[in-house]
């Protein structure tokens, strides 16, 4: 082996060869660090941000238009109009058939889903109402709406799940009350009717 490499002009002695191998080494350490340091990402992972999420949804389909109000401490009111106070944010106004098609590379896409999101990014205490409102009627029928909501943080939690019926347009209904104590868990919770819509117009 040394002759042929003498005759090839490429004469490598073991010192050589060491040091050689060991860069090899050092390298594929060094790639092996760096898969380990960043990972792949994980994919279908939802991450709110938020300490607890409330939605309301009403049939698939339905034509009609409801809105979502909240009304936290501090009399903080959040609404389509006003979306994000303090740390309450209205994520999605949806307003039923009047927003759901969309023109995507000449093809009409519909969307069925009726829901609006409130999230609450953190847990100050006091007392939170969650109002719905028949805002526009689009078929003069009543609608089934469904309140849920849920403790995301540190793991999934349901805390509340209800149905209430809209009979007509402009009727404003209490879905949800509940009240955070100051060690952030949830308590006392109703369906006392409380109008924030009427409180907004003073």
């Amino acid at each position: 082996m040394r002759l042929l490499r003498r005759q090839s002009g490429f004469d490598i002695d073991p010192f050589t060869d060491l040091l050689f191998n060991a860069l090899l080494t050092f390298t594929f350490l060094f790639l092996v660090a760096l898969l380990l340091l960043n990972p792949p990402a994980k994919t279908g992972i939802i991450d709110p941000k938020a300490e607890f999420m409330i939605t309301v949804s009403w049939p698939d389909n339905n034509p009609n238009d409801i809105d979502l109000w909240a009304l936290g401490p501090d009399r903080n009111r959040v609404w389509y109009k006003k979306t994000n106070q303090g740390l309450m944010h209205l994520d999605r106004d949806d307003r039923g058939n009047a927003s759901d098609v969309q023109v995507i590379n000449g093809k009409t896409i519909t969307n069925p889903i009726n829901q609006e999101v409130l999230t609450i990014r953190g847990r100050p205490p006091g007392e939170y109402v969650i109002n719905i409102h028949y805002f526009k009627s689009e078929d003069q029928r009543e609608v089934p709406v469904t309140i849920y909501m849920a403790e995301v943080n540190p793991v999934l939690k349901v805390i509340h799940y209800s149905t209430t019926l809209l009979k007509s347009e402009n009727e404003e209904r209490t879905a949800l009350r509940f009240t955070l104590t100051p060690d952030g868990s949830v308590s006392n919770i109703n369906q006392l009717q409380k109008s924030i819509i009427e409180a907004n117009k003073k």
